[in-house]
């Protein structure tokens, strides 16, 4: 009878407990999902959404659904968010990057190992699979000083006129409007170490300095490691107390040569056992069969020419100099490797904008020339790396053929600063290719198809011959102004410019309206460079 009593009690205790039971139930299922939720919006990992999305699966249909439903619709926003920032990289994040220029001098497109296995990169080319490689990236004005103020201004020599060295400086006229002053104004430490040349340095150019060009060594020291030491003296002492961002340019002098030497060409010790056992393969227009096909005002007092004496005339000098040119470049990618691993140790990589690329290209023996200046690819192509934090995750490590320009790279870094690009730059901003998932094709502005390329020739030295182009993928125009000559090459199937289809018989009625169309572009590209 007790027992019998007892059931029914029991079961009206367990009915009044079940309401507190499913209360506490909900209460848990949703104490669970807000602690899941919150973690994932603050970690913001992809598997942190997908537990929170299995977890909402499987909620009872009567626990809570209106507060499942409305987490559902959290997560599907997030999704969307999130898939756009993959996309994107975070390319819009509006925080300003640290940057960092390794820019390197008299350094062709493909004296790089990722474009030529003979030459020993390995630092370049690890920062190329890490970041985007340009290989149609091209100097408005292949000569050191004009293109470095080219750079520090992002403008073509046509605006910024910067030729005569002598003070006032052309462009220092609007000092206030260069990359350099533009950081410093807007709170970045800046320092520069090593070649500077675009006309004398003043104290406030730069938060700190250390300005030596020279030749290849300064006593017993090595210019490339003074470049290095200075960078990384710069990195661990000098850039602040890591509250302000920093913008460091590391101007190495080699591989430039040294003028009125012999051996014109000195790398350091560490590099002097590479290439002992490679004979170097030099390229197909480096004959006497393309000098002569050289415009007729081509003479041996060129300085093109008599430096290509100083240099290849004979096999085995040839070898000696190509050799110690790449020893050289050794030299700086060791330089390079080391000052991007001190980033590494600071944990500032993923805070730092990186970007390698020199000041023009360079002939080593090609046409029967050497240096550059002139408007052959080997003289106006120069490589460009560039690693940035923001860069979309599926374009790493991929290349670029679109044409990017040495004035492009002012646009870049200030924008990558969160800074607005002066009126008078030229360039525009780089990241527009990789920060996006379908490249420039993602944007509402077409990318160029071509390009202005000119040197003016150096005032009183008849060595050197002023010249001006319009580059496209397919067709190159070279116009030589005090000469009222023309040149027209078909780059597709002309890769070392050696048919020149203007003359030698090659022009007819196609080649006589593409010539004229070309003309045409060439003189509104000229116009619009100035």
């Amino acid at each position: 009878r007790t027992f019998i009593h007892q059931v029914p009690t029991a079961m009206a205790e367990s009915n009044e407990a079940q309401p507190r039971m499913l209360w506490r139930r909900r209460f848990a299922y949703i104490t669970i999902v807000f602690l899941i939720v919150l973690y994932a919006v603050v970690s913001n990992f992809l598997i942190n959404k997908q537990m929170l999305k299995e977890f909402l699966d499987n909620v009872p249909n009567d626990y809570s659904q209106p507060v499942a439903d409305a987490l559902r619709d959290l997560v599907s926003s997030v999704d969307e968010e999130t898939s756009t920032d993959e996309e994107n990289n975070n390319g819009s994040s509006d925080k300003k990057l640290n940057i960092l220029l390794l820019y390197a001098d008299d350094w062709r497109f493909d004296s790089v190992g990722y474009l030529n296995p003979e030459v020993h990169t390995p630092a370049l080319n690890r920062l190329a699979t890490e970041g985007m490689l340009f290989t149609e990236n091209a100097v408005t004005t292949s000569i050191c000083w004009i293109s470095r103020a080219c750079l520090a201004t992002g403008q073509h020599y046509a605006r910024h006129q910067t030729i005569d060295l002598s003070s006032p400086v052309p462009f220092h006229k609007y000092w206030d409007e260069t990359l350099f002053a533009k950081l410093k104004d807007n709170g970045y430490v800046t320092g520069m170490v090593g070649k500077w040349q675009p006309g004398p340095m003043r104290p406030w150019m730069f938060s700190h300095m250390n300005r030596y060009g020279g030749f290849h060594y300064q006593g017993e020291n090595h210019i490339t490691d003074m470049n290095e030491r200075d960078a990384l003296d710069f990195l661990r002492n000098k850039r602040g107390n890591g509250d302000e961002p920093f913008a460091l340019f590391v101007n190495f002098f080699a591989p430039h040569h040294k003028d009125g030497s012999k051996e014109q060409y000195f790398p350091q010790k560490t590099t002097e056992h590479l290439y002992n056992d490679k004979n170097i393969t030099f390229g197909p227009t480096c004959t006497e069969e393309a000098w002569e096909k050289m415009p007729p005002f081509f003479t041996d007092t060129n300085d093109g020419r008599v430096r290509w004496r100083d240099r290849f005339s004979e096999p085995s000098k040839a070898q000696m100099m190509i050799k110690n040119y790449f020893r050289l470049i050794s030299g700086v990618d060791m330089a390079c490797g080391k000052i991007i691993e001190e980033l590494e140790k600071q944990n500032l990589i993923d805070d730092t904008l990186i970007v390698f690329t020199t000041d023009n290209g360079y002939y080593l023996g090609e046409h029967g020339l050497a240096d550059k200046w002139y408007a052959h690819q080997e003289s106006i192509k120069v490589p460009l790396i560039i690693k940035d934090p923001r860069m979309n995750k599926n374009l790493i490590g991929t290349r670029n053929d679109e044409f990017t320009l040495s004035i492009d790279l002012a646009p870049t870094m200030l924008q990558a600063a969160g800074i607005d690009v002066p009126d008078r730059m030229q360039g525009t901003d780089m990241s527009r290719l990789y920060r996006f998932k379908d490249s420039a094709a993602n944007t509402n502005e077409a990318w160029r198809r071509s390009f202005y390329y000119e040197y003016p020739g150096i005032p009183g030295n008849t060595g050197h011959i002023p010249v001006q182009a319009l580059v496209q993928k397919d067709f190159k125009y070279i116009y030589w102004p005090d000469k009222d000559y023309e040149e027209l090459y078909h780059l597709p199937t002309d890769h070392y410019e050696e048919r020149d289809l203007a003359r030698n018989g090659t022009m007819n009625e196609t080649i006589a309206v593409i010539l004229e169309d070309l003309r045409d572009k060439f003189k509104k590209a000229r116009e619009d460079a100035f």
